[in-house]
């Protein structure tokens, strides 16, 4: 798989992917607004938590033109919001809407969001290893390039500190729309019990701000899993 696909034709996946999630997010925000709270807009679903970041980083991801932000993003794209998007399916409650054409849209959000991690990180498997992958539209081969000249994939505190700095904007979005409704982004809100899955007996036992601690250092232990396997994924190729 990883050599049946041209770079090019995945970014053109992800671009689409990237459109779809943000029609499918306008239509829910649509049906929540004026279907299901009679014209009243719930703080509660505004798109800003981490299975949505991947919405505006694929729309946004052609305008940014230098590698290292290019693979950076992908970097987060292949570890936390992989991360994301396979966790959500430990425990499906939240993805359950009055709505059934919203439960729909929220399964198949997810799983893009799983797709799109899978697909960001063979594109930076292959910007790491010579390879000669099959072009989306023509069967043109990419001549295999040097090793000094590969990509290596972005470190992982450059990602992480991304992942910090959307978790500092989504806390602050808590703290200044706290006062107009309910509102838990990142589920780090201090004002609201954690409910997470795993995480919410710690809450119980030591505290709220203890638990939403532990669930950030999770979140990043998780994402270096994920780093780790692309990590070991390039070398395998390598030795290939």
């Amino acid at each position: 798989m990883i050599r049946k696909l041209s770079p090019h034709c995945i970014e053109k996946i992800l671009f689409f992917i990237g459109s779809f999630l943000f029609a499918g997010e306008i239509l829910k925000q649509l049906l929540l607004t004026f279907v299901v709270d009679d014209g009243h807009y719930n703080l509660w679903y505004f798109p800003f938590q981490l299975c949505s970041l991947p919405m505006y980083l694929l729309v946004l991801y052609p305008f940014f033109h230098t590698e290292s932000a290019r693979n950076t993003i992908l970097g987060f794209l292949a570890t936390y919001n992989l991360l994301g998007g396979i966790a959500v399916f430990f425990d499906t409650s939240g993805m359950h809407y009055p709505l059934l054409i919203l439960t729909v849209h929220s399964y198949l959000w997810h799983i893009l969001l799983i797709i799109t991690g899978i697909l960001s990180g063979i594109l930076l498997v292959q910007k790491s290893v010579p390879m000669t992958p099959l072009s989306c539209a023509k069967n043109i081969k990419r001549q295999p390039t040097d090793a000094s000249s590969h990509h290596l994939l972005p470190s992982f505190s450059r990602i992480t500190l991304l992942y910090i700095l959307f978790a500092l904007i989504a806390e602050y979005l808590n703290h200044i729309l706290d006062s107009f409704g309910e509102i838990n982004l990142f589920y780090i809100n201090p004002d609201y019990q954690m409910t997470q899955i795993f995480f919410v007996k710690i809450g119980e036992l030591c505290g709220n701000n203890l638990a939403i601690l532990v669930y950030i250092l999770a979140t990043i232990f998780g994402a270096g899993i994920l780093y780790g396997f692309w990590n070991i994924l390039i070398h395998i190729c390598s030795s290939h």
